[in-house]
């Protein structure tokens, strides 16, 4: 990529112009985000309505993260080695191209939940090496002080696209069947690349090892600084408990509503609906405010939020209450997503951040395939509602000790 007379040191958000950047980089990635979601609303909604089997739920779940954590270490390495801008387009046209054999494969009538599941196996590789490209590339093109606000506003944005994306999943599994829900993540793919490869970054000074040995010695030193780290090592410790226990209310739900409620995939729909409209009200209640003073205060209490409101999921008796509750719910993701990702950006150099963002997608991402592991055989011989009780209550402790150790570490000595 080259340098325009307003960019900045290399590896450093140009001082102007930063704003059209932005705005291509937050369009593009939301557009392939809509693609996906439908995707992946469908596939799950399909294996649910096709199976109600919370093991089914559990091989899904696998499928779709597993390999995502497994290369994500990797990846981080990756992303702070190579054009992170061209990381993230050949993701997008690997994901596309499997997602195009799978529309190829159910047109002709071959299709099958077994290729469901190795097909999202196979996207979910390519989003494991996309996310730490995209997390850490956004600081190339935004200058610091604006990070908590264009972070606020992506999040707002993928929950408006996460809301319509539902709606699409919804109508296209109702009307056309799955089929046509897989050509759709094609198109929006393309788009989305189209779109990226317009943007002008600087790249990052390229870094001399390129052996197996420097490789290696680049992973470790990810992964010692993110551990020996005095804020980092507890949002670790904190996420890998956090995704364990929020699994059941992430991937059970549907599942719950099958059972309690009724099969109709409008409630699926809706359930995804009031999560979606949630989270568009955290977003631009994130994006208004433009910055969180205490970033680390924000994550517990969000943490404790989710707790106390899951455990409430597990304790409703009428769809009304839980759509309601649910809807509480979606509100503080982007909260806690935007003060968890600016809290890294801001304390981690832009050499490091593909590996750290990596580090924490190993955490979060393994952790919640772990509690598919335990939660989804325990779904089918008791019921969810008192799985997300136990969760919840038990979420809500790990937000409070969070914050006081996290705080413990970080408060300026007396």
């Amino acid at each position: 990529m080259r340098r325009t007379p307003s960019s900045g040191r290399c590896g450093e958000p140009p001082d102007t112009g930063w704003k059209k950047g932005a705005v291509l980089f937050l369009a593009s990635q939301n557009i392939s985000l809509f693609g996906s979601e439908v995707v992946g609303f469908t596939i799950l909604w399909h294996v649910t309505l096709a199976t109600s089997s919370g093991k089914w739920m559990m091989w899904t779940i696998l499928c779709l993260m597993l390999p995502q954590v497994a290369i994500s270490l990797h990846a981080g390495v990756w992303a702070d080695r190579y054009d992170r801008k061209r990381i993230i387009v050949l993701s997008d046209a690997f994901i596309a191209a499997v997602t195009l054999v799978l529309f190829g494969a159910f047109f002709a009538g071959c299709g099958s939940l077994e290729l469901l599941l190795a097909a999202g196996t196979l996207r979910s590789l390519g989003g494991g090496i996309q996310a730490p490209a995209v997390s850490a590339f956004l600081p190339q093109i935004v200058p610091k002080e604006q990070l908590t606000k264009i972070n606020g506003i992506n999040q707002a944005l993928r929950s408006l696209f996460s809301f319509l994306a539902p709606a699409f999943g919804g109508i296209l599994l109702g009307f056309a069947g799955i089929t046509w829900a897989f050509l759709l993540d094609v198109v929006t793919a393309a788009a989305a690349i189209a779109i990226l490869l317009s943007i002008e970054a600087d790249r990052l000074p390229p870094r001399e090892a390129r052996s197996v040995f420097g490789f290696l010695r680049e992973l470790r030193e990810g992964i010692v600084f993110t551990l020996s780290h005095p804020v980092l090592k507890y949002l670790v410790l904190c996420y890998g408990v956090s995704f364990f226990l929020i699994s059941p209310a992430a991937f059970l739900t549907p599942v719950m509503i099958e059972r309690t409620f009724g099969n109709e995939v409008w409630r699926l729909t809706a359930n995804e609906l009031v999560w979606a409209a949630g989270s568009f009200g955290g977003g631009f209640f994130v994006a208004s405010r433009g910055k969180f003073a205490d970033k680390v205060r924000t994550i517990s209490y969000s943490l404790i939020a989710f707790g106390v409101l899951f455990g409430l999921l597990g304790m409703s008796r009428t769809f009304i209450f839980y759509l309601s509750v649910m809807g509480c719910a979606g509100f503080f993701v982007p909260i806690l997503m935007t003060a968890e990702t600016v809290l890294i950006q801001e304390k981690v150099e832009n050499a490091m951040m593909g590996r750290v963002f990596s580090i924490i997608q190993l955490i979060s991402g393994g952790a919640m395939p772990l509690g598919m592991i335990v939660f989804g055989p325990l779904a089918d011989w008791t019921s969810i509602e008192s799985i997300l009780t136990v969760t919840g209550i038990l979420l809500a402790l790990v937000g409070m000790m969070y914050g006081r150790l996290a705080k413990e570490q970080t408060a300026p000595p007396a």
